[in-house]
């Protein structure tokens, strides 16, 4: 006997978007490797419970080099959740999916309304940014645990950025406060975005990618009131007058 199902039900698909740290290795692997460990050791957790993408479109490699880096990095406990710039013969079985078309910024049209501030219970506490406009302002300061996420323009926060925090920006990041956790601008490919802070204690500063550990900044520097940007691929940092 044939059962004729009557009472089908539909699944619910939806899209969502997330932010993800985009890996660009080069070769030789083992030189990059000892780069990102030492970027690990001095940042610790910086991967943790991040979504990772590994873009390899400017290498000249094989699927036994790709699968070889994917394994190293899943030793270094960073998963990788896709794979940019392959050729899908490249893929074999256990490997994560191609992707491609990824985007820098939001796929979300700019509602013209106040930005939503969602604060988590999840660990590690996170305050993300929804899409709105092309900058925000932050009326009170940044908890360690907290991560602030807006990459569609500038942060503005009003206070400090605790140790252990981290703010990433698709522009500029301005603290009126001391800044003790971790502060990423440009982070969708705007090399002009610089970071200014009154007091600069930072664990780690980044643009456009290219990072600056705090033991890498100048010690005379460190307490000043500071603005940094980026020249070529180097970080360039002075006392605000």
């Amino acid at each position: 006997m044939t059962k004729v199902l009557t009472d089908a039900r539909s699944i619910r698909i939806k899209g969502r978007s997330f932010l993800a740290v985009m890996l660009s290795p080069d070769l030789p692997f083992d030189d990059w490797l000892v780069r990102l460990d030492d970027l690990a050791a001095r940042s610790a957790g910086f991967f943790l419970g991040r979504p990772v993408v590994l873009d390899v479109g400017d290498l000249q490699i094989d699927r036994a080099q790709l699968k070889g880096l994917i394994a190293e990095l899943a030793q270094r406990n960073v998963s990788i959740m896709g794979i940019e710039g392959c050729r899908p013969s490249m893929i074999g079985p256990g490997m994560p999916p191609a992707l491609k078309g990824g985007r820098p910024v939001s796929d979300f049209e700019v509602p013209q309304q106040e930005p939503v501030i969602d604060v988590r219970a999840a660990q590690p506490e996170a305050v993300e940014a929804r899409p709105a406009l092309q900058s925000i302002v932050i009326r009170e300061p940044i908890r360690s645990g907290q991560s602030l996420i807006f990459p569609e323009g500038d942060v503005t926060v009003i206070g400090s950025v605790a140790s252990g925090s981290e703010i990433i920006a698709g522009g500029s990041v301005h603290i009126y406060g001391t800044l003790r956790g971790r502060a990423m601008a440009g982070s969708v490919g705007n090399t002009s975005a610089r970071i200014f802070c009154r007091k600069l204690e930072a664990e780690l500063v980044a643009i456009d990618g290219i990072y600056k550990m705090a033991e890498d900044i100048a010690p005379n520097l460190r307490g000043q009131p500071v603005q940094l940007w980026l020249e070529g691929e180097s970080i360039k940092a002075e006392k605000l007058i």
